[in-house]
């Protein structure tokens, strides 16, 4: 786990994620990065420079194989306290929209129960589980779906509700995730999910894992590209 706390504290000191007396709280899918993540965070405030309180939120979207024991058991054992909101998003997304593409207005109605149940909590911060991985297949899926260069930011304030979400993993590969939820035995929830495993989300995973494995330092490489705002270069049309 000191990779990840290392890398968890350098992201933190490069974008002011976290100040004297937050109130974080985790979107807590019980998936292996929102695990690394609050664990990351629990260890991380024993000696971080900046006092803060922590807690987990979890949003249960309402699939009926979805057993959230473990995740509780494991919360009450790091002394995290822990709301689990509970919500019929599956049914709307599934079964009343029917939606061919579910993630996004599933994503969507998610991220609203959270934040209105930070807001309502006092929360000043949410703590996502996005990594860098994360970040360059979504760079990738902007560009081959949407037409533009976009990624997520380290740090966005979302002024309509006061609150800042942090990703705190955005210097973390998945491999190194995958190795420290295995080395230090945490209750990964598998996803319920009836599309986990075949979205575009998946499909930009992949596409990451297979240049990763071409060209060298790729990830390294991407991550500088995307912090390097003074050299871009693309076809702008004179005014």
């Amino acid at each position: 786990m000191k990779k990840i706390i290392g890398k968890v504290r350098k992201a933190c000191d490069d974008y002011n994620m976290i100040q004297d007396n937050d109130k974080i709280a985790v979107g807590f899918s019980g998936g292996k990065d929102s695990i690394a993540l609050i664990y990351a965070l629990k260890l991380f405030q024993r000696f971080s420079p900046n006092k803060f309180e922590l807690e987990a939120i979890t949003v249960d979207p309402g699939f009926d194989n979805m057993n959230l024991d473990a995740a509780k058991e494991f919360l009450k054992e790091i002394d995290v306290p822990y709301t689990i909101i509970k919500t019929e998003i599956s049914k709307i997304v599934f079964d009343e929209r029917k939606e061919s593409n579910p993630c996004s207005l599933c994503s969507k109605m998610r991220r609203g129960a959270l934040n209105e149940e930070a807001k309502k909590r006092g929360i000043n911060k949410l703590a996502l589980g996005h990594h860098l991985d994360d970040g360059i297949s979504t760079l990738f899926l902007s560009m081959f779906y949407e037409g533009r260069i976009n990624t997520f930011k380290p740090v966005t304030y979302l002024d309509r509700i006061d609150i800042t979400t942090i990703r705190p993993l955005i210097y973390i590969t998945e491999d190194i995730i995958i190795e420290s939820v295995k080395n230090n035995n945490l209750p990964v929830l598998k996803s319920p999910c009836p599309v986990d495993g075949k979205t575009k989300r998946e499909f930009a995973n992949d596409i990451v894992d297979d240049i990763a494995t071409k060209v060298p330092h790729f990830r390294k490489r991407m991550l500088k590209a995307m912090q390097n705002k003074e050299q871009i270069q693309l076809w702008f049309k004179p005014e």
